[in-house]
This record gives C-alpha cells, sequence and structure tokens, in this order.
C-alpha cells in the first residue's frame, strides 16, 4: 500500500511544479522566454566596421603619412576581420583625392573617407560616393607665424641638447621607458615616450617607423582637449558649469510639456553625470550610438540629443562620448558663427601653444566628434599637459583660469562610491591607488592614449600606443615608474 501511495504523492508534486513553472514562465517579459540571442545589429556592426577601416586607413595615411604596411599592421589590428592585405584586395585608395573606399560586393555598404584641409578625414555616409568629395567641410585658416623647426620648445621643435638636470637619474628614466616599450603583453604597443620636467623634455623615445612628427588618433584623450576648449569659453562668460545646456533636444515633445532633459547642465555632462539613457556602454557603441556618426556618417549632434533621461542628472556616472558631444553642441551654439566656429579651436588654443600637428575632425556636417576624432603627436599632447602644469598661462599669458583648472581636477560627486577617478573630462588617481602622487591627472583614450600632469614633481608625461586586443596599459603604473627617476 505504501509503495503505491509513494508514486501517486510524486506525481502530484512533480504536476504542481510544472503548472508553477508555467505560470512563472508566463509572467516572464517575452524577450527572457525567448532568448536575446540573435544580433539584430548585425548590419549596422558590418556596416560600423568597415567605416572604422575606412577611417583608420584614409587618417594614417593621408593624416598621419603612415605607409599602407604600417596601416595594416598597427592601425588595423584593432579590427578583428580588416579587408584586404597590404596587397590589396576588397578597397580602393584615391591618393589624388586623398580618399579610401572600403568594401566589397556582399550586400555591407562600401564605406568611404576623405581627407580634409585642416580637419583630417571624414567618413561619408553610405548613399555618397567620393563625387560628394567637395561637400564636405574643409578649414583653411593660416598656420601661425614662424618655422616649428627653427623656434625653441615649447613654442616650437627646436631642442639644444644638454645634460639632464642633477635631480633626475638617468638610468631610472631609461628603465621606466623600458618597461613602457618592452611589453609583457604584445597587446600593447608602446610609439611614443615623451617626459617633460619643469618645462624641459628631458626624455623622449619612438618606435620603429615613428617619430615626432607622427600623428595618430587620441581617442578619448580629445575629451580632455574638448574640456580645455568649453574652459576658455567659461572664462569668457559663454559657457557656465551650472547653467543649462540652452538647446532644444530631440524628439521634441509635442504640446506644452516641459522638457526634463532642459535642466542638464554643462558640470553634469563634463562630469559623466547627465542622467541620460546609456548608449555606448550598453555593447552598442559598435552598433550604434556616437558610432554612427563616428563611423557611418550620421549626425554627431542629432544622435546625442536624441536620448531619455533615465536618472536624476548628476547622481549617476556613466562614461558616454554622447554627452561630450552635447558639451560641443552648447560650444558651437555659444559661438553662433558656423567659420567662427571651426576656427576657435586653432585661433584660442592650438596655435597659441604651438599644437601645430593637431587636427580637430568633423562629422559630414561640420560639428566637431571632439568625444574621440582628434589626430596629433606626443609633442602637441605635451604642450596641453604643460599648459595646465603651468596654471593656465602661456608665455606670460592667461589662456585658462585656475578655476577651470581645479575644476577638471575635482572628482565627479557621482564617482564618490567608485574611487574617485574621474573629473571634468580628466582622469584623476583613484582612491586606492597610493603609489603615485594624488594630485596627478590624466588625459585617456583607447588604445593607450596618454598625457598626464604631475605638478608635485613638475611632470608631464605622455605615452602613445595601438594597443589592440584586451589592452590594458596603465598610465598610473607610468606615473610609478617614471617618478622613480626624480629625486
Amino acid at each position: 500500500m505504501l509503495h503505491l501511495e509513494y508514486p501517486f504523492r510524486m506525481r502530484k508534486r512533480i504536476l504542481g511544479l510544472i503548472v508553477a513553472f508555467g505560470l512563472a514562465l508566463s509572467a516572464a517579459p517575452l524577450a527572457q522566454r525567448q532568448g536575446a540571442g540573435f544580433d539584430y545589429w548585425r548590419a549596422q556592426r558590418a556596416m560600423i566596421e568597415r567605416g572604422q577601416q575606412a577611417i583608420f586607413m584614409c587618417n594614417g595615411l593621408f593624416a598621419s603619412g603612415r605607409t599602407i604596411e604600417q596601416v595594416f599592421a598597427q592601425e588595423l589590428r584593432f579590427l578583428r576581420e580588416p579587408i584586404g592585405t597590404p596587397a590589396g584586395g576588397g578597397y580602393t585608395i584615391d591618393r589624388e583625392r586623398r580618399a579610401v573606399a572600403i568594401g566589397k560586393d556582399d550586400g555591407v555598404p562600401v564605406m568611404r573617407a576623405a581627407f580634409r584641409e585642416g580637419l583630417g578625414c571624414i567618413v561619408l555616409a553610405p548613399n555618397q560616393s567620393l563625387d560628394d568629395i567637395d561637400k564636405l567641410p574643409q578649414l583653411k585658416t593660416p598656420p601661425p607665424p614662424g618655422d616649428a623647426a627653427r623656434t625653441p620648445w615649447p613654442d616650437g621643435d627646436l631642442v639644444k641638447e644638454q645634460p639632464l638636470p642633477a635631480n633626475i637619474d638617468a638610468a631610472a628614466l631609461q628603465a621606466a621607458s623600458d618597461w613602457a616599450f618592452k611589453r609583457e603583453s604584445p597587446e600593447q604597443v608602446t610609439l611614443s615616450l615623451l617626459v617633460v620636467h619643469r618645462g624641459r623634455i628631458v626624455y623622449e623615445r619612438y618606435a620603429p617607423g615613428v617619430d615626432m612628427t607622427t600623428k595618430t588618433r587620441t581617442w578619448s584623450t580629445a575629451k580632455s582637449i574638448a574640456a580645455t576648449l568649453f574652459g576658455i569659453l567659461a572664462d569668457q562668460g559663454k559657457l557656465s558649469l551650472d547653467k543649462p545646456l540652452g538647446f532644444d533636444w530631440l524628439p521634441q515633445a509635442r504640446g506644452a510639456i516641459q522638457e526634463p532633459r532642459a535642466a542638464i547642465t554643462l558640470r553634469q555632462v563634463l562630469n559623466m553625470s547627465s542622467g541620460l539613457e546609456t548608449v555606448d556602454n550598453g555593447g552598442l557603441e559598435y552598433a550604434t550610438g556616437s558610432g554612427m556618426a563616428y563611423w557611418a556618417g550620421a549626425s554627431s549632434v542629432e544622435g546625442a540629443r536624441n536620448r531619455g533621461l533615465i536618472r536624476e542628472p548628476g547622481t549617476s556616472w556613466d562614461y558616454e562620448n554622447y554627452d561630450t558631444l552635447l558639451a560641443v553642441y552648447a560650444m558651437k551654439q555659444a559661438i553662433g558663427d558656423p567659420q567662427a566656429y571651426l576656427d576657435f579651436p586653432r585661433k584660442a588654443l592650438l596655435h597659441r601653444i604651438g599644437m601645430r600637428n593637431t587636427l580637430l575632425s568633423t562629422d559630414r556636417f561640420g560639428d566637431f566628434i571632439l568625444s574621440s576624432q582628434v589626430y596629433t603627436n606626443a609633442r602637441d599632447l605635451a604642450r596641453l599637459g604643460l599648459l595646465y602644469l603651468q596654471g593656465g598661462e602661456w608665455n606670460g599669458e592667461r589662456l585658462l583660469s585656475k578655476q577651470w583648472i581645479d575644476f577638471v581636477r575635482t572628482p565627479a560627486p557621482a564617482t564618490a562610491q567608485s574611487g574617485n577617478q574621474y573629473g571634468g573630462h580628466w582622469w584623476l588617481v583613484p582612491d586606492n591607488r597610493t603609489d603615485v602622487p594624488k594630485d596627478a591627472y590624466s588625459t585617456a583614450g583607447n588604445r593607450g592614449q596618454y598625457a598626464v600632469v604631475v605638478p608635485s614633481h613638475d611632470l608631464v608625461i605622455v605615452r602613445r600606443g595601438l594597443d589592440y586586443g584586451r589592452q590594458g596599459f596603465n598610465q598610473w603604473d607610468l606615473v610609478r615608474e617614471v617618478i622613480k627617476a626624480i629625486k
């Protein structure tokens, strides 16, 4: 009897579990029940990857002056499957028009990029051809007077050989350099290392095939250049940290609905705390979001203004390219005139501190992509760092206020729980690092782009790389190694 009753009870219990599971399943979201294994962005990812190759190849050849072999060996190592080889295949290089076209007859759009005077390479929309190049913006602002080769550093590139200062240990400095260049990880490729102490270049080293004129992409180090431009305008009273950005948002609400995004301030976007919807950090950076402007010819400012508010501004840190681009659009609105806007970075900053080798690129609509799309060399980044090290002064003239420098070095309130590692578009020494000076602050860009300012040691350290894969080069570790040489 007991033997027959036990299976009955088990069957009843199993039936109850099945019913409960069915109820739970029916209550679960449809996407969860169906699974989300299909990549609905696959077509756009393929288009964007070709747009990346177009920009990398175009700038590598025509902005950086690299060979096609160098471009494939280093610039394109970031891509999973670049099209073609140095010998050809699947791409076209138009050297007369300084343009490239990437693609083959496989249903993915051919993507094109063209070099434009004063700006670097600009990607075209998928439905444009190289016949549309003349529609793209260009900048013909004349260079600053004088010959950089005959102008002493830091305004120019003339550096006289002289013994190292007595407080610098040459062997320790060389050891720091070897630490940077001779990486255990083959994915970390150091192109250049520059150390400036008390305003003087005390160490400079380049990888084979690279020299002091070689421009490479800054990636997000561009954000710190952008922050400098915003600071110049803020010092002029044309921008304000704690006032709303002051433009219309997309999509525009119908009727008399109050726009909650209208209260977002410049401080909040520079702190990466806008509260707007995550796009680039949601796994879609190379499928949609800012990637559409970087690599596919979409408008950078329309995409930036087309995100919903999901958190209270200032309360949550979320590193988004679009937050920078919102500030760039506010800069454009503050300047007003489109040509003055294009001229502004050169006239207000680059030419005034000798950054002759720096190209700030735009999208095809003429809006600066200052979240990433800048090409420059190590010495120009050292000049930027030196401007900050000197408290915003250059040759006795104030270009940037101390108050603005204090702002960029102040931790964003929303980073308090994660280590206070970010300020106003500059990175800060995180709380858990005790082996480097706490007053150091740094630019940071993908593939290992760093310009580090260390006020307590009167240092600027620049490292440029073309890292790939998992990367992982740490600028604070580099600071630790370099300061061993400073007595």
